[in-house]
């Protein structure tokens, strides 16, 4: 029985042809079979796709043949092409929308963003500093309430640009002169968020490199993460170990739960089911 994977990566780089690289994108998976959502922008590129292990390993040869991409981080996980309805290559204005237009990005990356930090850096950080250090989620609300770093901040963002609000409003100047460690599901937007926080004055502004997916692929639950990690897939959820913590809290009964459940198609309110109540929901 072959086996299959799920990879996860993003680049950020100056594209001149979009257009281009999306088509090439689609034929690629296209003809490996390979299902997922890939974003292409002027600025770069962001992957999420599945399928029979030796397949994905040649998508990901052959993407990184094209020079922009030469260097991709590639973070591997378990799952396959069925946890996606389809294969989307678009082109967007932007891989991740932050409602801001003064991203700079190069060869290199985004410009003038934090120091990136591996599991084992952001642990040396922690040894050092302490309950100094900020652990500051760039994702959306729903996503932390199943899993997030021991005492983060997670601030009440149901889309991204309402982070970016809450920033310019200034809802977190008291943590401008702490150690700040931003984090993410794969890395791409706690980037863009660590640049924004140190163009507002933050002084000491770190990212989690590879985010969340390589931190638990790293040390699974004996770190400092709680509880499951959100996927924008059928498996909804990703647990790094068979004894993660449960963190949620089922909105209908109170019981633990991770099960994120959309309750209104049309404006994907989503909420937080336990397994019981989450059964016999599409």
């Amino acid at each position: 029985m072959s086996q299959s994977k799920i990879v996860l990566f993003y680049v950020f780089a100056p594209l001149p042809d979009p257009e281009a690289v999306r088509l090439w994108q689609h034929t690629l998976c296209s003809a490996l079979d390979l299902r997922g959502r890939i974003v292409i922008a002027p600025h770069g590129i962001n992957v999420t796709v599945g399928g029979e292990i030796r397949a994905v390993k040649r998508y990901v040869r052959a993407t990184r043949e094209y020079a922009p991409f030469a260097a991709a981080d590639v973070t591997w996980s378990d799952g396959g092409a069925d946890d996606f309805p389809r294969l989307s290559v678009r082109v967007r204005p932007k891989i991740v929308t932050f409602g801001r237009p003064d991203i700079r990005v190069d060869e290199n990356g985004v410009v003038g963003g934090g120091a990136r930090l591996d599991p084992d850096a952001l642990h040396a950080l922690v040894a050092e500093r302490g309950d100094d250090v900020v652990f500051f989620d760039g994702r959306n609300e729903i996503e932390s309430r199943i899993g997030h770093f021991r005492d983060a901040v997670s601030p009440p963002a149901r889309v991204t640009t309402d982070l970016t609000a809450m920033l310019d409003a200034g809802e977190f100047d008291h943590l401008r002169d702490r150690p700040v460690v931003t984090y993410c599901t794969g890395g791409v937007r706690c980037e863009v968020l660590s640049a924004l926080m140190v163009e507002r004055g933050f002084g000491e502004v770190y990212q989690l490199d590879g985010g969340i997916a390589r931190y638990g692929r790293h040390l699974g639950d004996g770190g400092l993460w709680e509880g499951a990690m959100y996927v924008f897939d059928r498996r909804g959820a990703l647990r790094f170990s068979e004894d993660a913590a449960v963190v949620g809290v089922c909105e209908l009964c109170g019981a633990p739960g991770d099960s994120v459940v959309d309750v209104a198609v049309d404006d994907r309110h989503q909420v937080v089911l336990c397994t019981t109540c989450a059964q016999g929901r599409p």
